[in-house]
């Protein structure tokens, strides 16, 4: 995993600066998305890895199934097709699910904003999302955009990532604490 993270670094840092001066770091974010769900199809991964298929017909493969896919209005920007003949001519189809994901956290990074993933026993309530969301974003000093998961496993309470910090304050993670403080 390491590895495909450090193919598809450059990419997305290319791709971040092409973004950035065009001021369209969320057309590009979509186009980076969509692209990486095209390259993650098994059929699509079947033909990237065929030597009997030919560069420059996965070039076209890809660009026309890229303009079929729903929510592509237009067809790909001419710096949008040079980028997935770049990935093509390179081989590094196979890593755009990666370079989507790191494009998406220098865009969170610029744009001050992070996605905190809240994991509850019930869904939440829109007033608890909002004050857990206010909260975080007093601690974090960025504007932060939450998405609620329910895990019935959990007794109770809510387990928090934003970014690289976790925040368990779970039934279960309180136990956890109490058990190692009366072990000692």
């Amino acid at each position: 995993m390491a590895e495909r993270t450090t193919l598809a670094r450059p990419y997305a840092q290319a791709v971040f600066e092409l973004a950035r001066s065009e001021n369209n770091l969320k057309g590009w974010s979509e186009i980076l998305q969509r692209a990486a769900a095209i390259a993650a199809d098994p059929a699509m991964q079947s033909l990237t890895g065929d030597p009997r298929v030919r560069k420059p017909q996965l070039v076209r493969l890809f660009l026309d199934i890229f303009g079929a896919t729903p929510g592509a209005a237009d067809k790909l920007s001419a710096a949008g097709q040079n980028f997935i003949k770049l990935l093509v001519e390179n081989r590094r189809l196979n890593v755009l699910t990666e370079i989507a994901a790191l494009y998406d956290t220098q865009r969170a990074e610029a744009e001050n904003t992070l996605v905190a993933q809240v994991v509850s026993a019930y869904p939440l309530t829109a007033e608890q999302q909002r004050k857990i969301a206010a909260a975080l974003q007093k601690r974090l000093g960025r504007t932060i955009s939450l998405v609620n998961t329910v895990d019935k496993e959990l007794l109770g309470g809510v387990v928090i990532r934003a970014g690289d910090s976790v925040i368990d304050g779970s039934a279960r993670g309180q136990l956890e604490r109490l058990a190692n403080v009366l072990a000692r």
